[in-house]
């Protein structure tokens, strides 16, 4: 059974005291023709393999700290900190402790 989207004006929290972040799970909270947001709660050491998506991104790490690769380079991003990347460029991403993230894709312009 699909998770229901957000509605539009409501709120979701996207930390959760307490909430154990030892099991990855990625949840979309909301998708549109424009635009998609995805919840990942990203266990130390699990790596999601290097992939692209067509449109641009942000990824903001909300707690935990994770390495966001893209080619030869290697940012690391701790809870508070987001990155933007172009669309199309191929990246892959690795927790390096317990983290929850928020990634925004562009699907369209």
């Amino acid at each position: 059974m699909a998770l229901a989207h957000v509605t539009s004006g409501q709120s979701v929290a996207l930390t959760r005291a307490g909430e154990d972040t030892t099991q990855f799970s990625a949840i979309a909270l909301a998708k549109t023709a424009q635009l998609e947001l995805i919840r990942l709660v990203l266990p130390a050491g699990k790596e999601m393999p290097k992939h692209h998506v067509k449109g641009e991104i942000t990824f903001q790490c909300l707690s935990g700290r994770v390495a966001f690769i893209t080619g030869a380079t290697t940012t690391t991003l701790n809870g508070g900190e987001m990155l933007y990347l172009d669309g199309g460029v191929p990246h892959a991403v690795r927790a390096l402790a317990d983290s929850v993230a928020l990634v925004t894709i562009i699907l369209r312009h």
